[in-house]
């Protein structure tokens, strides 16, 4: 075992929450180690352009984002490793943290394992990401300015996402499996009632198309009700079939809701067990952007420097 009695901290994630996390922490004399994870840096590292993260009005690349994030954690002091937490024992104090190399210990221990999203997992689907297709509106939209794109689901989320990028597109398919949508009757109403959007009905992407260079350029869909399959020129596809938070490693020791996202008492990050917050899209399903985890984990950060101060530790 790894005992780590100098950490008053761990940070469970190297996203924006994470890393802004241990920014504050070390910058407040607060001894903290990092686990990077599986993905360091996060779902950005899987963005090519950020435009809309303040300080960069040329933008910049996620990753390159993500690497100046941590060189400023370490800077303060942070120590990074590049572990992957695989239990977190909250029943006492020191809590304990077990990863692939070993285990730790910490009074305070800061989640922002982040969330990932679901894709569709057809071949070749990673070498797309990028070059057309995405899983956030929000992030990405601005870059189809004019074109056409599609949009994969049937609930709230495909459907508020749909809405959003015709702010952008010329036109938007909203490609859904059934004959009718899964969303609410108010967001099913505003979507079909759009100009820019139409419905695929009975239909599934079954290959993402390219051009010369890599990029998508379509897709094919098949015909869940038996019907030839066809192609979709697209030249941009956002996957609204939810995200996954990644909690597997808590055993169920903190409280979430009906999605699966930790819940923490309004207005902080606190989970409810003392010393214990979380931050990012670990517990934020509305939102999902850089800006609001850098937020969440500042909050963390100086939520859990009072706390270990309050208590002498």
């Amino acid at each position: 075992m790894s005992e780590s009695p100098a950490f008053k901290a761990i940070v469970v994630g190297s996203g924006p929450a994470g890393l802004t996390a241990a920014i504050y922490l070390s910058r407040a004399n607060v001894p903290n180690l990092l686990f990077e994870g599986q993905q360091p840096g996060g779902q950005l590292t899987i963005t090519t352009d950020v435009e809309n993260y303040p300080g960069f009005p040329e933008g910049i690349t996620g990753p390159e984002l993500m690497v100046r994030m941590r060189a400023q954690a370490e800077r303060f002091g942070t120590v990074i490793k590049g572990e992957s937490v695989e239990e977190v024992d909250l029943s006492a104090r020191p809590y304990r943290v077990r990863t692939n190399a070993g285990e730790y210990t910490a009074p305070a221990v800061i989640i922002a394992s982040g969330s990932t999203a679901r894709w569709l997992h057809l071949p070749d689907e990673e070498s797309f990401h990028g070059k057309g297709l995405s899983a956030c509106a929000t992030c990405d939209g601005f870059f189809f300015r004019g074109q056409e794109i599609a949009v994969v689901g049937g609930g709230d989320t495909a459907l508020e996402e749909a809405n959003y990028l015709t702010n952008f597109a010329s036109k938007v398919t909203l490609i859904h499996r059934r004959d009718e949508l899964r969303g609410s009757k108010i967001m099913q109403d505003r979507a079909l009632a759009n100009p820019k959007i139409t419905v695929a009905w009975n239909s599934v992407p079954s290959k993402y198309l390219s051009d010369d260079n890599g990029n998508l350029r379509g897709l094919l869909l098949k015909d869940t009700a038996g019907g030839p399959d066809r192609e979709l020129a697209v030249t941009g596809c956002f996957i609204a079939i939810g995200h996954t938070p990644n909690t597997a490693f808590l055993n169920g020791q903190l409280p979430t809701d009906p999605s699966g996202y930790l819940v923490t008492t309004p207005g902080t990050t606190s989970v409810g067990v003392p010393g214990v917050y979380a931050c990012g899209d670990v517990q934020d399903h509305v939102y999902r952007q850089a800006i609001t985890s850098a937020g969440t984990g500042c909050m963390a950060a100086i939520e859990a420097e009072r706390w270990l101060g309050e208590h002498g530790l």
